[in-house]
């Protein structure tokens, strides 16, 4: 993502962090970056639809620490759907190794989000009260999930409204060919790929997550981004 693209962002979420903003302000300004990130997404698309070297597709590591590696490795799931990412967890240690497939803008955007998600995810989950008699681990699995869950809608709408906005008709077939490609990429590399069963999750931290999910900042604030492949990510 371009310095001037970053800088904007950074800028919109610090007057959104501010403590004298309210929160009607803090959320346009928390949207308006979200909004950036998503159009720049498109913007990159429309380029690489008439020069497909400035944008090529690719594939990246990132590895998932424990603990709660498995409700991470969800979060980062739910960042990489809606920006057309594909992701496969491989089992690493005691936590995951999850490979990512898609264009290289796509994969900057999912690992920029990411990355701050899991932060305000922490700060999220560390406020959270866990009712009594509740076992910890279950009701903060279940406050990820609910956090994942409501980030990954946010991220679609944002996705959709970039693209309606985007004036041009052939929109909608430049992100299928994209979708395509990471597909096939995909399959090249695991052409036996297994989808995983769905979880079953026993506490009551559902809600809490998607009320902190819906505050969550969806611009990045204070991430830095670089060409390595693969990174430690834990709490």
């Amino acid at each position: 993502m371009s310095e001037a693209m970053l800088s904007k962002v950074r800028k919109l979420l610090a007057q959104a962090e501010d403590p004298a903003c309210t929160p009607a302000e803090a959320a346009a300004f928390t949207a308006k970056a979200t909004e950036l990130i998503a159009r720049y997404g498109v913007d990159r698309a429309l380029l690489a639809a008439r020069d497909p070297a400035t944008d090529p597709v690719g594939d990246r590591v990132v590895d998932v620490v424990t603990p709660y590696a498995r409700d991470k490795a969800g979060l980062l799931a739910a960042v990489a759907d809606p920006l057309r990412c594909r992701c496969v967890r491989r089992r690493q240690g005691n936590g995951f190794a999850m490979h990512l497939f898609g264009f290289a803008s796509d994969l900057e955007r999912v690992e920029l989000l990411f990355t701050s998600l899991l932060v305000q995810a922490a700060h999220g989950l560390a406020g959270a009260v866990v009712p009594a008699g509740e076992h910890p681990a279950a009701f903060r699995r279940t406050w990820l999930a609910g956090f994942a869950h409501v980030v990954g809608d946010r991220l679609r709408a944002a996705e959709a409204g970039a693209v309606a906005g985007s004036g041009a008709p052939s929109m909608a077939l430049v992100l299928a060919d994209r979708s395509d490609q990471v597909r096939r990429r995909l399959a090249e590399v695991y052409p036996r790929l297994r989808t995983a069963a769905p979880r079953r999750l026993a506490g009551t931290g559902f809600g809490s997550g998607v009320e902190a999910g819906r505050r969550a900042d969806l611009g990045g604030t204070g991430v830095t981004t670089g060409p390595a492949s693969a990174r430690g990510i834990g709490w």
